[in-house]
């Protein structure tokens, strides 16, 4: 049985990429950045542990946990993500530094430490979450589109690193999906994003997990250094 590890997979996209994989013969690791959201991932019978990416100690304390407990990763999802949204005039360096640690230092040291574990299985995913923004940009999010496209661009250069050894890396980029995430947007009601939205609504956390699913498998192992976007036509 292959081991998954998922990052922020108590909730939203996470929790449905967890729980799709669990489903399709997986074994299943997940974080969340509290007991509590430990608990949750518990209680869909997912391993879980404590990651705070934008700490370097917890960071280091998970890994260790990982080789201590033996587990051997073949998938990696890097999925864990916050928001820390400002315009640029009014942006924090904190702002700007905690979304570039969780989202594209946090992709660097789980795939480096990961793909210590993939190589030795001679067989590996790893499958970056970005997102639309990385694309068309956002008011408000510089941190976080910055961020997302250079996630893309690391998983071009890893793929290219890593390709002969039977290792894929692609990242998905989501669109508006119905997530906590999702209803943080303010000053912008949902009905005004739909109208942006060639489909009329919402993705569902189950669309792109279906869509992660498929990556992890051998019928997508001619597919290497993508960016697949999944977003009802926001972004064509």
């Amino acid at each position: 049985m292959k081991t998954a590890l998922i990052t922020g997979a108590s909730r939203g996209i996470g929790k449905a990429i967890a729980l799709e994989l669990k489903n399709n013969g997986f074994s299943v690791i997940g974080t969340a950045t509290t007991a509590e959201g430990v608990k949750k991932l518990m209680e869909d019978d997912i391993k879980g542990y404590v990651l705070d990416l934008n700490s370097p100690k917890s960071v280091e304390d998970f890994w260790n946990k990982i080789e201590d407990n033996g587990e051997l990763i073949s998938v990696l999802v890097n999925n864990a993500g916050i928001t820390r949204d400002n315009i640029v005039l009014r942006m924090s360096d904190d702002q700007w530094s905690d979304i570039m640690n969780v989202h594209l230092n946090g992709t660097f040291q789980l795939s480096k430490r990961a793909l210590k574990m993939i190589l030795k299985n001679k067989w590996g995913r790893i499958i970056n979450i970005s997102s639309a923004s990385a694309s068309i940009g956002n008011r408000g999010q510089s941190n976080y589109a910055a961020a997302k496209a250079g996630v893309e661009a690391f998983t071009k250069s890893l793929a290219k690193e890593v390709g002969k050894r039977d290792i894929t890396v692609n990242a998905v980029a989501p669109g508006f999906i119905s997530t906590d995430m999702t209803e943080q947007n303010e000053g912008v009601s949902s009905k005004d994003l739909v109208k942006e939205i060639p489909l009329g609504r919402f993705g569902e956390p189950n669309e792109v997990a279906n869509l992660v699913r498929f990556l992890c498998t051998d019928d997508a192992s001619y597919i290497t250094g993508q960016t697949i976007h999944i977003n009802g036509g926001l972004y064509m």
